[in-house]
């Protein structure tokens, strides 16, 4: 996808990345000699690494690859573990290889670095246009669109609870199991927020960070604590099932993320948010069989079939739900939505008319919004708008 409402600085300093990213470009590759190595942070037992999972098989359909072709190392940490994987993968003999957690970064900037021929695809970073590496890239889609929607789902559940007297407008309180306090989470659980504000304007948000990425354990005991504080819906950016779990135990609908948690809490699950990774991995492995350019940063969203939401519980949401996720996917594909329209939240009561972070000349709004992953593949979001409380755990 390509950058949009760049600064004049910004652009030099990308046509700096451009121009180096001329050597990313190789001789085509017969599909029968492509090999893929594939990095990743956790395994099949948890959803992240399951849905990334799941893009590569589907990338290997698509392109006819056979196992063999394809090298996944699973429980990979954010350490040097992560570097002597790359460089096995590049030892032999993949010609790309891609790693899907925000702490390998630096570790296959590294690998990029030592092996100049092999391609190097990391998920959730920032630092490929930067790095002057022209075969590092980054690569994330705009699952805050699709987590926008699911906030929609969980706002029109808050007012049907309303209606029924389960709880009052002022109770309508959601409760998010964040994983780290970064700027992917941030812009997670913000659209999320929106979503169900949108629909049920009395809502407030009480975040808790169990800083993990996947922790069963920890997701539990933070849904069990936001439920104590009087959350009456639940919703996660965390791995696992701990926070559904927590909620079918106590009666309160949740939002997942990943995957679709009906299984694991059918009497409470509503949807899940979700990422179509196949898209990317289908693009990029066939740029190597191409012998055409990676993009240094890579994102898309809903329209692209990037993003979605999971299947709806129809036994928990709300009456008319399924309709109206169909009316606002549509108007976010058509532009005439914008998820962090500036109308719609305050920081400290005042609405943002500009946002510059510290070290940067990028100014994320203009046109009356935030222009996520607009500027890099990257969430960018890490205001905490009024609404929404964070607290340490």
């Amino acid at each position: 996808m390509k950058f949009k409402k760049l600064t004049i600085a910004a652009v030099a300093a990308l046509a700096v990345a451009a121009t180096a990213s001329l050597a990313n470009a190789a001789e085509p590759v017969d599909p029968a000699d492509v090999k893929v190595g594939i990095i990743y942070i956790g395994d099949e037992n948890e959803g992240y690494t399951a849905a990334h999972m799941a893009g590569i098989d589907a990338m290997q359909e698509a392109l006819g690859l056979s196992d063999d072709q394809v090298i996944e190392k699973t429980l990979i940490g954010e350490d040097e573990t992560c570097a002597d994987a790359a460089f096995d993968l590049a030892d032999q003999g993949c010609q790309i290889v891609f790693a899907n957690s925000f702490g390998h970064e630096t570790y296959l900037m590294e690998a990029a670095g030592e092996y100049p021929d092999v391609q190097f695809c990391h998920a959730t970073g920032f630092q490929a246009a930067s790095s002057g590496l022209a075969n590092m890239h980054n690569y994330f889609d705009n699952i805050y669109e699709a987590r926008y929607v699911s906030g929609v789902v969980a706002g029109m559940k808050l007012n049907e609870m309303i209606a029924d007297g389960t709880i009052t407008e002022e109770e309508a309180k959601i409760g998010y199991v964040g994983a780290y306090p970064y700027a992917e989470v941030i812009s997670g659980f913000t659209s999320f927020y929106l979503g169900a504000k949108s629909e049920c304007p009395s809502v407030t948000m009480e975040v808790k960070y169990t800083n993990s990425w996947a922790s069963f354990d920890l997701e539990k005991e933070c849904a069990d604590a936001l439920i104590s504080d009087g959350c009456k819906l639940i919703a996660q950016h965390a791995d696992t099932t701990g926070a559904p779990t927590a909620c079918q135990a106590a009666g309160i609908p949740c939002v997942g993320y990943n995957v679709s948690m009906i299984e694991t809490a059918p009497d409470s699950a509503l949807t899940s948010s979700t990422n179509n990774w196949g898209i990317y991995y289908t693009y990029a492995v066939q740029s190597i069989i191409d012998g055409t350019e990676i993009d240094t940063d890579w994102t898309a969203g809903l329209a692209d079939g990037a993003v979605l939401i999971s299947d709806l519980n129809e036994n928990v949401v709300a009456e008319g739900t399924a309709e109206k996720v169909e009316e606002v996917e549509a108007a976010i594909i058509d532009g005439s939505l914008k998820v962090f329209d500036t109308s719609t939240w305050t920081v400290n009561g005042e609405t943002l008319d500009s946002y510059v972070k510290e070290g940067s000349d990028i100014d994320y709004i203009s046109d009356g919004y935030f222009h996520e992953s607009e500027y890099g593949s990257a969430p960018a979001f890490d205001i905490i708008i009024d609404g929404i409380e964070c607290v340490a755990e």
